[in-house]
């Protein structure tokens, strides 16, 4: 009888990447770009409004519609349902009133200056005495409020040349200004700007040439009935900061700036302020 053959098995371990854990890893890294990309096409999809309700919902979340700044309690849930705290360390999630309170006055502020532009605009498409002057009027929303710029044209200046004396129909829409500006309880900024072009006035610049428009425009809102206290800064910037940066003898470079303050801006300005006294 023959012996039994023996078979040796030799087994060879190859070096490579033949395993699927990196298609694991490839999956994971796709998956996080995708929910990146989809973050920033809902940013650049919403506006403020939007912005704010998705961050209020992230810092105080419901399981109802409301404006509660608590989370659900157990019982709202039923039996088993999540405490109102994700740790019950004895406190509360409830925001501090002051800061409601002071988020709340800010939303309203900011209303306030909305319809505030709303309602200059309307003026200016349905007003027989403002109408005239839309083309000297620039209106937008910045940082720090409301701003409405009154700006020279080429055929017609608000000033005479090198002067700070209103003429007729710039110290009229000033007036018809103040009427709408009082509206609101926001404290007012005045500046002053002129082009680049130099006065041929000895010991007379464009620095007190812009102050003494911005003043000028100051009295015409007060004459206009403004409410003087209203009034929180009045400067005057010359040359510093044009409309058109490449064109700074252009005439539209000469203008009044009027900003009406949101809360944020008149806090900033009034601790500004107290620096300079405190540096006194």
């Amino acid at each position: 009888m023959s012996a039994q053959p023996i078979v040796i098995k030799r087994i060879y371990k190859v070096d490579g990447h033949h395993g699927g854990s990196w298609k694991v890893a490839f999956a994971d890294f796709a998956t996080a770009m995708m929910a990146f990309f989809l973050l920033l096409w809902l940013m650049a999809s919403t506006d403020e409004a939007q912005k704010g309700a998705i961050s209020e919902f992230f810092n105080n979340p419901s399981a109802v519609m409301g404006t509660s700044t608590m989370p659900p309690a157990a019982a709202s849930l039923g039996d088993g349902g999540p405490s109102s705290a994700v740790i019950d360390l004895g406190g509360s999630m409830e925001l501090p009133r002051e800061a409601n309170d002071q988020a709340m006055v800010a939303e309203d502020n900011r209303s306030a200056l909305e319809a505030l532009r709303e309602e200059l605009e309307l003026a200016l498409r349905e007003k027989a005495s403002m109408t005239q002057y839309a083309e000297h009027l620039l209106i937008d929303i910045t940082p720090e409020g409301l701003r409405i710029q009154i700006v020279d044209q080429e055929r017609r200046s608000m000033f005479a040349l090198g002067s700070a004396t209103l003429e007729g129909y710039a110290e009229s829409l000033i007036g018809e200004l103040a009427v709408t500006l009082n509206k609101v309880r926001n404290r007012i900024s005045i500046s002053g700007h002129t082009d680049a072009l130099p006065l041929n006035r000895p010991g007379y610049s464009n620095w007190e040439l812009s102050v003494d428009r911005a003043n000028a425009a100051r009295r015409a809102l007060v004459g206009g009935g403004l409410d003087e206290t209203k009034l929180g800064r009045v400067v005057g910037l010359g040359s510093t900061v044009p409309l058109l940066e490449d064109r700074p003898e252009h005439p539209i470079n000469r203008r009044i700036s009027i900003l009406v303050l949101n809360d944020q801006a008149e806090a900033a300005m009034r601790a500004a302020a107290q620096g300079l006294v405190a540096l006194e």
